[in-house]
């Protein structure tokens, strides 16, 4: 234990940490980005997906206390990098700031994603209390969602409107912000060669493309129509419509009468 706290002390250990980190986060989202387009599958696919994945309790636990302790201890080092550099830039207000990459100039007021990591981290902190929320603690389930098999869950959830524009704003952020990190990590890991940073950052950009398509794309979703959430609206109208057919029959047939019920015998 005592290296890993000696590690983060220093200025290399903290960033070779957080583009570790930053690169197990990045897989994640690809494997929970693989396991969620298994909705396009159908109801049997996803839900057997989600129910073997929480057969085993223990790995479970294992899995979300290590994915839950790389994403805090990213954000701290995110903190501790990011006050130690203006510590090291001082008082002193640019206009503009040199980057280390030769030939570029980042204006502080730019939206491009490598000047906003800290905005979009963020948003992406925020959206993930949200989506815990939503699926994990099932804060705003209702009787009928808690009982619901998880491919019901998922069409529930994002069939609010809410949800499909807070989750569509989520996915092109978290695009945005691994578009930067993912080659940005292997600089912080020193793998940062010119020979192979521009395929990196190529790479690094159809990712943070794929990541916002992928996840962008649940809110289009026809889960709900799919999986007959909207059936119980169809099943209203059955019934008023087969008792006005047979009462109208039996008046017909009958000589003369005088009331519905004197006519028609009660079974």
């Amino acid at each position: 234990m005592s290296w890993l706290l000696a590690t983060l002390r220093s200025s290399v250990g903290k960033k070779f940490v957080m583009g570790g980190t930053g690169l197990f986060l990045c897989f994640f989202l690809v494997v929970h980005l693989a396991g969620n387009l298994l909705l396009y599958a159908g109801p049997d696919a996803y839900n057997s997906y989600a129910n073997k994945l929480h057969e085993n309790v223990a790995l479970l636990i294992v899995a979300e206390i290590g994915l839950f302790g790389a994403m805090l201890l990213h954000i701290y080092l995110a903190f501790v990098t990011a006050s130690e550099n203006r510590a090291a830039r001082g008082a002193t207000d640019y206009a503009m700031r040199q980057s280390k990459i030769p030939g570029r100039v980042i204006h502080v007021a730019g939206l491009a994603p490598d000047t906003t990591m800290y905005i979009t981290g963020a948003l992406i902190f925020g959206y993930i209390a949200l989506h815990l929320c939503d699926f994990k603690f099932e804060v705003f389930a209702d009787a009928a969602q808690l009982a619901a098999d998880p491919y019901t869950k998922a069409a529930m959830v994002l069939s609010s409107t809410s949800r499909k524009v807070i989750y569509a704003i989520a996915a092109i952020v978290v695009g945005i912000h691994v578009s930067h990190g993912f080659a940005s990590a292997f600089q912080s890991l020193g793998l940062n060669h010119p020979k192979y940073m521009p395929t990196i950052k190529t790479i690094s950009k159809v990712f943070g493309v794929a990541v916002a398509i992928g996840f962008g794309s649940f809110v289009t979703w026809d889960g709900q129509r799919r999986c007959g959430c909207e059936s119980p609206a169809t099943m209203e109208t059955a019934p008023t419509t087969m008792p006005s057919t047979a009462p109208a029959a039996a008046t017909e047939s009958a000589p003369a009468p005088t009331t519905p019920a004197e006519t028609v015998p009660q079974s």
